[in-house]
């Protein structure tokens, strides 16, 4: 899934399928790096996303209590 469609809901589900993978009993250790590997994408992109969100937010709130103060 490229970074166009994902959403942040979606990254997650993908996480947790992840993780359920690697904690199976018949995880199978030759993907294990895959697995890792594909985590850490989806950690990054959930992680930008967060921050650009925080983001858009402390600016929304500013422009708000700017327009208050006035």
């Amino acid at each position: 899934m490229d970074n166009e469609t994902l959403t942040y809901t979606k990254a997650l589900q993908e996480l947790e399928a992840i993780v359920g993978r690697m904690q199976a009993p018949d995880c199978d250790i030759d993907r294990l790096s895959e697995y890792t590997a594909q985590a850490l994408r989806l950690l990054k992109f959930c992680k930008t996303k967060l921050t650009k969100t925080d983001e858009e937010i402390r600016r929304c709130l500013e422009e708000l209590n700017a327009d208050t103060s006035l």
